[in-house]
């Protein structure tokens, strides 16, 4: 098959990848978005001939965007424009997760410093402050007291930029000092790992310790429903367990899945499985590109 990549770097993900598609003998198109313009009608980038188009994006910006240029043009594109616009946007998968059933943390969006904090001492100390766009544990806050509350507000208030406005509050999870990612495939888990540390952020990102994990019947459930509920598609869906046998909780679901340390992990070649499904995928689509 033809298949596009859209980048904007290429990390040990994308390499990883890229590998995998063209031992296969498949015909790799790279292309950097940033070297292109994207039109109502049409683009530059050659996207013309591909089957299927994969957004790697490292900006959410780009990426929510790109997919819908994608499909208007015809292209399949994975994953799909309405599942990229959930997963990008915390407060929107929260919603999703709860519409669907996903146990999922208590949270609460405010849009004023003023009605952050009410929320927050609803809440009680600990919680979490997580801003609506980003990945890897950035700017995320555990909030002890009511003067750490206050200056994180003040400073996110201050720094003016609209997404700072928005302010999601989030109950603090006791987990066992280790978190859950799973890869899946239309729901289906390739492969998982945990993820453990000392810091109350246990991201691999982070440099937490990463080991592999058998998925069993209950851990299987709420990854479909984690999936089913954001729109599908291949998906990192990330989990804590609750103490006290309390079960699993999805915190977030990533669109676009960084796959390297899961396949360091894991026993399972994690390029292979994903490009077995891009494969499916790419033979149940036809693309009919004006591009």
């Amino acid at each position: 098959m033809r298949v596009g990549i859209l980048y904007s770097r290429i990390r040990q993900d994308e390499k990883l990848l890229l590998g995998e598609l063209r031992e296969r003998g498949h015909d790799v198109e790279k292309i950097d978005v940033r070297e292109h313009g994207f039109g109502l009608d049409g683009t530059d980038a050659p996207l013309a001939d591909c089957e299927l188009v994969v957004d790697r994006c490292l900006a959410t910006s780009r990426s929510v965007h790109l997919t819908e240029v994608c499909e208007t043009y015809g292209v399949p594109v994975v994953n799909s424009t309405d599942t990229a616009a959930v997963c990008a946007n915390k407060a929107k998968t929260s919603l999703a997760l709860a519409d669907s059933g996903v146990p999922t943390p208590e949270t609460t969006v405010a849009f004023t410093p003023e009605s952050a904090l009410d929320a927050i001492e609803d809440f009680g100390y600990p919680c979490v402050l997580k801003p609506v766009v980003g990945s890897w544990g950035r700017l995320m806050a555990k909030v002890e007291s009511e003067s750490a509350a206050e200056a994180i507000l003040e400073h996110k208030d201050t720094l003016g930029h609209y997404e700072h406005s928005v302010f999601y509050v989030q109950e603090y999870v006791e987990k066992p000092g280790r978190d859950v990612r799973v890869l899946a495939a239309d729901g289906e888990p390739i492969a998982a790992m945990t993820r453990s540390g000392d810091h109350w952020l246990t991201n691999a990102a982070k440099g937490s310790e990463v080991n592999a994990l058998d998925v069993d019947g209950d851990l299987a459930e709420i990854v479909a429903d984690a999936s089913d509920a954001v729109g599908g598609g291949l998906l990192g869906v990330d989990l804590m367990e609750r103490g006290g046998g309390g079960g699993y909780t999805v915190h977030e679901v990533n669109h676009t899945v960084e796959f390297k340390a899961l396949n360091e992990a894991v026993d399972v070649d994690v390029p292979a499985a994903v490009v077995d499904w891009l494969e499916q995928q790419a033979a149940e689509t036809t693309p009919e590109v004006t591009a």
